[in-house]
């Protein structure tokens, strides 16, 4: 196969801000020098420790380890192999790759790519079917739902005609294969081995990773004769993940981040986010054919940044059975966000997109005004099944509700909600409190038979397991100080402070790894780290994204050079030890002695010249 050229993996790496990319992905904000902080999207965590080095062009969690750069993250991230990231990089940039075979650009046919490239196709065809003479009745059902041609367009609205096989030939007539449509999940098979449409006859909404690729659709059936379900969304394909996505995200995250506080409206479908969105509430997001799950909370805590508890997650559901249902399905996750989370139920029970064909836009804007706590809405819906006019209704309402308070982690905000219980059921505040602290035993006594056996894997070397002397303090410093600030400190000071030995193995080998790479080219410093044995990568990223300790660039630019010249003194002190051992084993006179006391009069010299003294 062709592979992309080293000059150009290397150029497209260089002109990409790795910021940009990541904080797509998750809300970054600044944290030092040079460094940005989030919330890590490998692993999930209340507070941030994930780290982003712009100028290193590097990444690093010091909760889970993970690290690397531009082309890493994406290959994490999206699964990709090392060129399709190059590739996806490469297309933001507008950059135009060679491959070493043949010379010159070579067309895309990387898996993941075409994928999306026929997604992208499929959404333009389907919104070009949108003023077609047949697509009139799925222009009628916007219109009735107060849509006009402008929201469509905002919301990339299509249609899929009737017919088994329009789609299939527009994409293929474009030169993508059969198996590429049926992995992308645009076309199906029938038993027979045929190949047809999968949507036929339906209005369509493009589904959109957080970034604004196009990764499949949601498609709402139209005509009686359709004997498919309501709505139909794409199958899982490899770049569609129905309980990581949500539709609106891509439209919604500047918003969310840049909110005050940082607020998230989680509908149910599609046209109450298009409703919530033209009504002004521009966080709206909604899942796609799935239950609000964990996945979903994870992205929407990177995308908020969400290590406080000022930000704010309101759910929206109708106010029917299934409605509730939905709710409490919710509130099995809700409680993992750091954000306040609640729930708005409008007084009449319409959806944000009833709401706004009825009320207008205003009355969508006010439903936030009837949202209540989440732990408040949950434990009314148990309540409501218990008749409260009898002691014995009152006494199994309190069973059904007291797990649910026992749920609430927060010490300060339990007792709180244990008085609201108390006061809808009319009991004795200690007896209620005493229910709850008996639910809350028997969940961690559950949580203790089922937990897994604890692993006995050998822990990885990381800063905090270096000992805390000032060899590690001042070799730590002057290795961060190195992979940061390189580019500001003198040459031969870097050059000298790095072939000098540290007294710390594990340091050592960093350094060594970092003397060995040829810093000339651009990411050295991640060669370095990639250079290093498995065992101290982490150690190695650790060092190169820490905080470096100065209030601003030019200090650390001095503090970088003053730390190597400590080091190299640091050497040169030892040495005079050494020569000083020497002085005393042989005869002064002596040619041996005379070269001894020279090379200490040149040591003193050369320290004095490095020290600036």
């Amino acid at each position: 196969m062709p592979r992309i050229r080293q000059a150009d993996v290397e150029e497209v790496k260089a002109r990409t801000n790795i910021a940009d990319v990541i904080g797509e992905r998750v809300a970054l904000k600044s944290a030092g020098i040079g460094s940005m902080k989030g919330l890590c999207p490998f692993h999930d965590e209340k507070s941030p420790s994930f780290n982003v080095r712009p100028s290193q062009g590097f990444y690093h969690c010091f909760g889970c380890g993970e690290s690397g750069d531009v082309y890493t993250f994406l290959r994490e991230m999206d699964h990709l192999s090392f060129s399709e990231a190059v590739e996806a990089v490469a297309a933001r940039l507008g950059f135009p790759l060679h491959y070493e075979e043949g010379g010159g650009p070579a067309p895309e046919t990387s898996g993941r790519a075409r994928l999306f490239a026929a997604n992208s196709r499929a959404a333009e065809y389907f919104r070009q079917q949108l003023v077609s003479p047949e697509a009139e009745v799925a222009r009628a059902f916007l219109g009735g739902r107060g849509f006009d041609p402008g929201a469509a367009s905002h919301f990339g609205v299509g249609y899929a005609p009737k017919g088994w096989d329009h789609l299939l030939n527009h994409l293929t007539g474009e030169g993508f294969t059969r198996d590429e449509l049926i992995t992308a999940g645009l076309v199906s098979t029938n038993q027979r081995g045929g190949v047809y449409d999968r949507f036929r006859g339906r209005l369509v909404w493009p589904i959109r990773d957080v970034t604004g690729q196009t990764i499949g659709f949601g498609a709402r059936k139209l005509y009686d004769e359709d004997q498919g379900p309501k709505y139909l969304n794409t199958p899982e394909t490899p770049i569609y993940k129905k309980n990581q996505v949500l539709y609106g995200l891509d439209l919604a995250k500047r918003d969310i981040s840049r909110g005050e506080p940082k607020r998230v409206i989680v509908v149910e479908g599609y046209t109450d986010v298009m409703a919530c969105h033209l009504a002004g509430l521009t966080t709206a997001v909604a899942t796609c054919g799935t239950a609000f799950g964990s996945e979903h909370i994870r992205t929407l805590r990177r995308v908020m940044g969400d290590d406080s508890a000022t930000g704010e997650v309101v759910f929206t559901f109708d106010g029917d059975e299934a409605g509730q249902k939905a709710a409490l399905r919710a509130f099995a996750d809700a409680d993992r966000f750091s954000a306040q989370t609640f729930v708005a139920v409008a007084p009449d029970g319409l959806d944000p997109c009833d709401m706004r064909l009825q009320r207008g836009d205003a009355a969508v804007r006010a439903l936030l005004d009837h949202r209540v706590p989440m732990f408040e809405f949950v434990i009314d819906r148990k309540l409501a099944g218990f008749p409260l006019t009898s002691v014995e209704g009152r006494v199994g309402a309190l069973r059904a509700a007291a797990p649910i308070v026992a749920e609430i982690k927060d010490r300060l905000i339990r007792p709180g909600y244990e008085r609201v219980l108390a006061q809808r059921l009319g009991m004795d505040p200690a007896d209620v409190h005493r229910e709850v602290e008996n639910a809350a035993r028997g969940a961690r006594q559950e949580e203790r038979s089922f937990a897994p056996a604890p692993t006995t894997a050998a822990p990885a070397t990381t800063l905090s397991s270096l000992p805390r002397t000032t060899d590690v303090a001042v070799e730590r410093d002057a290795l961060t100080g190195i992979l940061q600030y390189g580019h500001r400190i003198e040459p031969t000071l870097m050059h000298r402070a790095l072939e000098a030995k540290f007294r710390t193995p594990a340091l050592d080998v960093v350094r060594a790894a970092i003397s060995s790479v040829d810093r000339s080219r651009p990411g050295w410093g991640q060669a370095a780290i990639d250079a290093l044995p498995q065992a101290l990568r982490q150690l190695g990223g650790e060092v190169l994204m820490r905080d470096f300790p100065a209030r601003d660039e030019e200090h650390a630019a001095i503090s970088a050079n003053d730390l190597c010249r400590r080091i190299i003194v640091r050497g040169l002190d030892q040495r005079k030890r050494e020569l000083l051992g020497e002085v005393q084993r042989v005869a002064p006179e002596s040619e041996e002695g005379r070269a001894v006391r020279l090379r200490l009069r040149d040591i003193d010299q050369e320290r004095r010249l490095i020290a600036g003294e």
